[in-house]
């Protein structure tokens, strides 16, 4: 086997099968585009979902890829073993419809083995496949020519995902020999399928032939109209294999990192820290390269999960004796590795190193968080023992490691569930895999809608009504010859606008002899037509029927205003915000306008303000709109700006306003910006880390909202009784300070009160062996208790002070011990801990000062008269 880099044997893939006539289908986004089912792209052929479930038809049938992909469900095995990783390639080759079982076997067989590509040795191979699939056997023995005692029936090789298509599969393992062997035990670890290093899963043929149906047995599964073939090859298992590396880690994939960690570590890359070093080579990969695609740090979703998978990173370089923020150092080592097939990332590397750092930063300050939240739930455990769920919040919430929590724990006679813990963390693993279960089995093939081909044009840009003919009716994607109820029709021509690029579909109505349809949304069929979801209010429709198809006019001016107000927004952010600005997702309706959009801080008011006056004086400036169809590269090279997530045909339409904006967009816009009329932001907020959200409104309702702000403050001002809305702001300035000094005189009184009882008090001490102690109950709320407490203890060097209070149905103690008492063993937290025990609680704090509470209060004179007799 020839020795090749990462890169070489990526490359050597896609070109052996563009020889074989595939298509290379580019590298997906890690965040799905128009698929809501999925956090990340997770496998080479949920990239090709749409081609597989029949929502897209595909230009060629044979395709070849190299995928992104991202799984997390075994993030804890990261760094232990020698292949788990939350971030890696699929290379895979796929058949939609075309060739099948043999051609898909002897292309892996002929890349695998022959010496023109990664020439590994035939005596070294072994495959699996499922026992009920004779062919898959005599295609290996027969015509490929596999040693039958190579081959293992496995009831595991059978590919399903809930319902849908699904099949067996065959799996082509490599022996990597007795050095991966210590216990030589040779081919039983392969024919007993035990986890082992010698015998290393490569590539997975799977053959999607049935459809699959919940409550019928696999052997009465009917057959799909159109089999198709879907195979994934691990990148970096077939580079370890070439490169003879130990493990996955032990290649140019991962070393470049590995090695400029050790830079940074007090350790080396050896023994017990190879685990440490490991985690950060992987993670950095995943992060770096989730981010580039446009996600962004959370607290929910994809965001959240990218943020615990940094967390767990620069945990672990705090084992290695890293301090401070170290993960960003390592963005530029992940990009110029990964430059040969993914150049993209350099040119973001500067956004993606300053969005790690921000995390990390702030990873450090929730950890100081994850302390404090740790001594509060101690102090409220009501017993030694810190509950499960309790170390599971710090360790998913926070981040804390479960070793510092117990080592904390310990220091305070506590101990921690690990068995709860435990529990928490396979409830959480069950929970993800039953999503991934649930979202990643395919739809069924609607094969009507793919089959039909007849092209339907889109006139809506200039026409709003049009005389088309019906080319064809389906019933939830089944064709039929006639429709009377609801059902999706495809027309000649529409000027309906299909749901895309964050513009709502248009909505109307079809008008017909004797008959009237509403159409309430309009999505793209598998080949690109407008597919109208209607229903028939009066009458039959049937195939060639001419209809009188016409949108709501007064809805779609609505929407017009409101995207192309999207794109004056992103230039004024742009241009007052910075140009780092990204757009991050976007939503356009006939009421208002959302635009996501990356940026590391709030959007200060007085830029809010100044985006606002920029976009409205687009519009009073009445800057013409033109439309043009370029060149892809032609109109970047003009400026006009497109999304890094969305994929553009080799012809475009480019969206010019005046001077001020240029984009690349297929949606519906105004012929000039004067008739937006009006933009009023209505919100600014954030939707994660990273990114922000403007909501705003144009038109009629932004009048509405202004008419609604003055109604507001025409209220506000009757309240303050001011004389007009121009003289709020002095009222309300001149309440707020009445406010400050009632609270300020509020307080000094508290303060004169408790110096008062703080005398009658001092009279009430109890003499102990040169000591004086006070046991007493005083109802009063935890504050003034305290303020009691720092009145009394100037008083006497040497007192032992113990307060009680019914609180909202809750005992509550404080206690105050002096220093010098300390010295003698004598603890404040341990007095309110045995008090509140015996109500119902727990608690501490620190020898001279504590707080505790407890449940039940009818306790209270008990625990009162234990503390007495204990001090007195």
């Amino acid at each position: 086997m020839q020795h090749r880099s990462g890169n070489e044997v990526r490359q050597l893939f896609l070109d052996y099968f563009e020889k074989q006539n595939h298509m290379i289908e580019p590298g997906a986004s890690l965040v799905p585009v128009n698929d809501p089912t999925l956090l990340w792209i997770n496998s080479g052929v949920a990239a090709l979902k749409k081609y597989f479930d029949g929502s897209v038809k595909p230009a060629n049938k044979r395709i070849t890829n190299a995928q992104k992909s991202i799984r997390t469900n075994d993030i804890e095995n990261v760094g232990k073993t020698a292949r788990h990783h939350t971030f890696f390639e699929m290379l895979g080759n796929f058949s939609i419809g075309d060739y099948f079982k043999e051609e898909a076997l002897k292309f892996a067989w002929e890349f695998l083995t022959s010496p023109d590509y990664i020439g590994m040795e035939v005596e070294k191979m072994y495959v699996t496949v499922h026992p009920t699939d004779d062919e898959a056997y005599r295609i290996w023995t027969d015509i490929i020519g596999l040693d039958p005692k190579h081959i293992l029936k496995s009831e595991e090789n059978y590919w399903q995902i809930g319902e849908g298509p699904c099949g067996p599969n065959s799996e082509i393992y490599y022996d990597r020999g007795p050095a991966f062997d210590p216990e030589n035990i040779g081919e039983t670890l392969f024919f007993e399928e035990r986890e082992n290093d010698r015998y290393i899963e490569v590539w997975n043929v799977v053959f999607s032939q049935y459809d699959g149906k919940e409550g019928v047995e696999r052997k009465d599964y009917k057959e799909l109209p159109q089999k198709n073939i879907d195979t994934g090859m691990g990148l970096e298992r077939l580079v370890c294999i070439v490169q003879s590396g130990e493990t996955n880690f032990d290649t140019d994939l991962f070393l470049p990192v590995i090695h400029a960690v050790e830079k940074l570590a007090k350790y080396p890359y050896a023994h017990e820290h190879k685990m440490a070093y490991r985690v950060i080579a992987d993670h950095i990969r995943t992060v770096t390269f989730a981010l580039a695609d446009g996600a962004l740090f959370a607290n929910e979703g994809r965001g959240y999960v990218l943020r615990r998978i940094l967390r767990r990173a620069v945990r672990f370089g705090i084992k290695l004796g890293i301090e401070g923020a170290f993960m960003h150092t390592l963005v530029k080592v992940v990009a110029e590795m990964m430059s040969p097939f993914y150049a993209y990332v350099n040119d973001k590397v500067d956004l993606i190193e300053r969005l790690v750092k921000a995390e990390e930063l702030r990873f450090h300050k929730t950890l100081l968080a994850g302390e404090q939240l740790l001594m509060l739930e101690i102090e409220r455990s009501e017993s030694n023992l810190l509950a499960g769920s309790t170390v599971f919040k710090l360790y998913d919430t926070f981040g804390f490691p479960v070793e510092l929590t117990q080592e904390i724990a310990e220091e305070m006679d506590y101990s921690i569930d690990m068995e709860g813990f435990k529990h928490e963390m396979q409830a959480q693993r069950e929970r993800a895999r039953a999503a991934i279960d649930k979202t990643e089995s395919m739809k069924g093939q609607s094969i009507d809608l793919m089959n039909f081909t007849t092209t339907s044009e889109f006139v809506g840009y200039t026409t709003f009504k049009t005389d088309s003919k019906i080319l064809a009716l389906f019933k939830n994607g089944v064709r039929v010859e006639t429709l009377d109820d609801e059902g999706e029709i495809i027309l000649d021509v529409t000027p309906f606008y299909a749901e895309s690029g964050g513009q709502i579909a248009d909505t109307g109505s079809l008008i017909f002899n004797e008959g009237e349809a509403l159409v309430s949304d309009v999505q793209k069929a598998p080949n690109k037509q407008n597919l109208h979801k209607i229903k028939v209010l009066v009458g039959e429709l049937k195939e060639g029927d001419v209809v009188r198809a016409q949108i709501d006019v007064k809805k779609r001016q609505s929407i017009t205003r409101n995207h192309s107000s999207a794109h004056l927004l992103q230039a004024a952010l742009k241009l007052i915000v910075g140009e780092h600005i990204q757009q991050a997702g976007s939503f356009v309706s006939d009421e208002y306008m959302r635009f996501d959009f990356t940026h590391f801080e709030k959007v200060e008011d007085k830029k809010l303000k100044a985006i606002e006056v920029m976009v409205n004086e687009a519009i009073f400036n009445a800057h013409p709109v033109s439309f043009a169809l370029l060149p892809i590269e032609e109109a970047k090279a003009q400026g006009a700006m497109a999304l890094f997530s969305e994929k553009y045909d080799a012809i475009v339409r480019v969206v010019t306003m005046g001077d001020v904006s240029k984009e690349l967009c297929g949606g519906c816009h105004v012929n000039n910006t004067q008739e937006l009329g009006l933009f009023k932001i209505v919100s600014e907020e954030s939707i994660g880390s990273g990114i922000r959200r403007i909501t705003a409104k144009t038109g009629a309702h932004a009048y509405q909202d202004f008419v609604s702000y003055q109604s507001q403050l025409e209220m506000i001002a009757s309240y303050y009784k001011a004389n007009s809305i121009h003289n709020i702001e002095d009222r309300v300035e001149h309440g707020l300070i009445e406010l400050s000094e009632t609270k300020q005189a509020l307080g000094q009184a508290k303060q004169k009160l408790a110096v008062l009882e703080a005398k009658v008090l001092n009279h009430e001490f109890v003499d102990k062996d040169g000591y004086q102690v006070l046991v007493k109950r005083i109802d009063q709320n935890s504050d003034h208790l305290k303020l009691l407490i720092e009145n009394l203890k100037k008083e006497n060097s040497k007192r032992i002070i113990f307060l009680a209070s019914s609180d909202q149905d809750k005992a509550l103690f404080v206690a105050y011990v002096s220093p010098e008492l300390n010295k003698q063993g004598i603890k404040a937290g341990d007095l309110v801990k045995e008090a509140a025990v015996l109500c119902a609680g727990n608690g501490g704090g620190r020898p001279d000062f504590a707080q505790a509470g407890g449940k039940d209060v009818s306790k209270l004179g008990d625990a009162l008269q234990m503390i007495a007799q204990k001090l007195i």
